[in-house]
């Protein structure tokens, strides 16, 4: 599927692949809107995206996919400081116009190897990237604290201080590893890991002490997982020893 919203653009493209015979353009969409509902009725197994388009942009439809039924995605635009942040929605390929031919089909024929790939699923998140207006900062998972929602963007709480971040916050739950990361209410995801103190709160819910005195209080929606992880991850002490009693002792 192709999703640009200049006509000239989708025409290019749309010649480039008649000569590929295990290709079949499933439609073309002209903003972000018309581009959800596309996928949602063609499901394409590859999306050919600009990243700027009328109403929603391509960042923001790869944001609105349903995470089930994700099509690869190749993000095709005439501009290329968004490469970075194609890296952190996992595109496939990143093709900046005007492209050649022959840059057009290694992106399709990735496509196609991964399309006969079983039980592809997304990349487990190493780190996190943080573009800001004068650099970018790589992050480590285990250096964060806790993970805050904010609409379209999260707060990562770190070791070292704060940094805001532009994605949605149930991506970043997938990718995030589980036996670490939990969800303890809808705006936020704690790493385990940093949590110092656990106290039992009103209707099964918990107040949660972070090593940097930070506290967060789940909701009962989620303090089951919470509790389930910390039981499993929860070594059962040693019982006591036996007093050692002395030679005095015994006489």
């Amino acid at each position: 599927m192709i999703a640009d919203d200049e006509p000239l653009a989708r025409e290019r493209v749309r010649e480039l692949l008649k000569v590929r015979s295990d290709v079949e353009i499933a439609g073309e969409a002209r903003d972000g809107e018309e581009t959800l509902r596309l996928v949602e009725q063609t499901s394409p197994d590859l999306l050919l995206l600009d990243v700027q388009m009328p109403g929603l942009d391509g960042f923001e439809v790869v944001a609105e996919l349903d995470r089930e039924h994700m099509p690869a995605i190749v993000f095709v635009t005439a501009y290329d400081e968004y490469a970075v942040r194609a890296f952190e929605v996992q595109a496939l390929d990143y093709l900046v116009k005007p492209f050649q031919a022959a840059r057009l089909n290694e992106a399709i024929d990735r496509a196609v190897a991964r399309r006969g790939q079983v039980g592809v699923r997304r990349a487990p998140l190493t780190r996190f990237v943080v573009r800001t207006a004068d650099a970018i900062y790589f992050v480590k998972p285990a250096d964060v604290l806790w993970i805050e929602s904010s609409g379209n963007y999260v707060r990562l709480h770190t070791t070292s201080g704060g940094h805001t971040m532009r994605t949605a916050m149930r991506d970043l739950e997938e990718r995030l590893d589980s036996a670490v990361f939990v969800r303890v209410h809808r705006g936020a995801i704690v790493n385990i890991d940093h949590v110092k103190k656990l106290e039992p709160y009103f209707h099964g819910e918990f107040v949660m002490t972070l090593r940097d005195g930070s506290q967060l209080t789940s909701s009962r929606t989620y303090s089951g997982r919470l509790r389930d992880l910390v039981r499993i991850r929860s070594v059962p002490l040693p019982p006591p020893e036996a007093p050692r009693h002395t030679r005095a002792d015994r006489e």
